[in-house]
């Protein structure tokens, strides 16, 4: 059942009732005192009646009992005056209502010899009739005396009023039940239902939806504390992807150290077995070199044979980087420092295809907790990448501060990396390069330490066009932890 039904079943119905019935008492008992009032009156002027008509009696003359039923008549609503004998027929009397009584009934009266009232109809009229035995002055019936009321006072409207007063009652009460029954619906079912509505919508799953806030301060308090239910459930739902997210990147850095431990393994046991071979062919390689009988095709063949070998072994030095533990010694660097040192390491790369390096970092110059020496070898690899790719006019290293950290990008407008290699790229022996041009290692390798440092590093498609690498590193040791 709804509440607007419920309020009006149990408060406002059971309250028309009580009215009701406090009103038909009401009007009850108006009548009832209106009525005995009216007939204390009669008896009372009957009686007093009753005395003067003894002494005009007494004076044994038609004058004074004349003048004294006439006196009757000076009294509100006496319609009737009469005087009967002991035989119940008529001596004297004035108005209506002479035929009320037999005179069987009014010798009852001398009989009884007391007063009597009751209500009588006669010809559609309503009397009130009192009848009292009339005595001389030695105590004899002589008589009987006949007082008639015609109950044309309020008594004959009670009904007329009781019938107004439901009508009345009845039109109040159907307002009373129309104001509240919109006063329900404006200010107690429109809030709900607005309040209803929002709840719906993010029961459905649009988590941005907000109650209004207006309306009876109670509605307000409401909804704004539904609205701040709301934002703290967005609040925690995004601390939940935050974690969940950084739970994923966790769950990547785990998988992607323990290759990189596996591969470490696998290079130990790989560098322990072709290390005395490789130095034993790299040796007689270098020998045979140096004899004068063989000509320059054959000294550069051998030479190309050394260049592989020092590749293999740098391959391999390289595989054992990736799965080693490392303790990093950090110590306040200067940025533009470490990003000139970089680009002086591969200078000689950018001049000959007329790369140019655009560098902007943040002034004042900022310091950053890091191992210099491995910064700028992250940095040389990502700048010697993006020199080598096809195409490229424009190298640029960009830095800003963002709270605790510092976010460092290097783009270049070279044909970029595909969307579908961007997981790919840090993963050991990945490459886009022709087959004898890379290890596949330098991105590992750059991502081992930037990880070492409690940093992140990503790929983006770059606004100049090419690939973009965004590294993020923490400015202190207590950011980093």
């Amino acid at each position: 059942m709804r509440l607007r039904n419920l309020m009006i079943l149990t408060v406002i119905v059971p309250l028309f009732v009580a009215l009701v019935v406090f009103s038909f008492v009401a009007i009850k008992a108006l009548e009832d005192n209106v009525r005995s009032k009216l007939e204390t009156e009669v008896e009372i002027i009957t009686r007093a009646l009753s005395t003067s008509l003894s002494y005009a009696v007494a004076r044994d003359s038609a004058a004074p009992l004349e003048e004294a039923l006439q006196s009757a008549f000076s009294f509100h609503r006496i319609y009737g005056a009469y005087v009967f004998d002991v035989q119940g027929r008529e001596i004297y009397g004035l108005g209506l209502g002479k035929n009320l009584f037999s005179p069987a009934e009014i010798q009852s009266v001398i009989e009884r010899d007391d007063l009597y009232s009751n209500y009588r109809q006669l010809d559609g009229w309503t009397y009130y009739s009192a009848l009292i035995p009339l005595r001389t002055q030695d105590g004899n019936v002589y008589g009987v005396l006949q007082v008639n009321r015609l109950n044309t006072g309020i008594e004959n409207y009670t009904g007329f009023i009781s019938i107004v007063a439901v009508l009345v009652f009845i039109i109040g009460a159907g307002g009373i039940v129309l104001s509240i029954w919109w006063g329900f619906r404006r200010y107690i079912e429109r809030p709900l239902n607005r309040l209803l509505r929002v709840m719906l919508l993010v029961e459905d799953g649009d988590r941005s939806q907000r109650a209004s806030v207006e309306g009876p301060v109670e509605y307000r308090r409401l909804a704004s504390g539904l609205n701040g239910m709301l934002d703290a459930m967005a609040e925690k739902d995004r601390d939940i992807d935050a974690r969940r997210r950084r739970e994923i990147e966790l769950e990547k850095r785990l998988r992607k150290s323990k290759k990189l431990a596996e591969l470490g393994v696998l290079a130990a046991g790989v560098a322990h077995e072709i290390g005395a071979p490789l130095t034993v062919i790299n040796g007689q390689a270098q020998r045979l070199a140096r004899r004068d009988v063989i000509g320059d095709d054959e000294r550069a063949r051998l030479g190309r044979i050394r260049g592989e070998v020092e590749r293999i072994v740098e391959i391999v030095r390289q595989l054992m980087e990736l799965g080693r533990q490392h303790n990093v010694e950090k110590g306040r660097q200067s940025l533009d420092h470490l990003v000139a040192s970089a680009g002086e390491l591969v200078e000689e790369e950018l001049e000959p295809r007329g790369i140019q390096l655009e560098v902007e970092l943040p002034t004042p110059a900022l310091e950053v907790m890091v191992n210099g020496q491995q910064i700028v070898q992250v940095l040389t690899n990502l700048l010697r990448n993006a020199a080598q790719a096809p195409d490229v006019h424009v190298i640029k290293v960009r830095a800003e501060r963002e709270g605790s950290e510092i976010t460092l990008c290097v783009e270049d407008d070279g044909p970029g990396i595909p969307a579908s290699h961007h997981h790919q790229v840090f993963d050991p022996f990945f490459t886009t390069k022709p087959v004898g041009q890379g290890s596949g290692l330098g991105l590992s390798m750059v991502h081992r330490i930037i990880n070492d440092h409690g940093g992140t590093i990503g790929v983006f498609d770059s606004a100049l066009g090419g690939a973009g690498f965004e590294i993020t590193l923490p400015l202190s040791e207590t950011a980093s932890a």
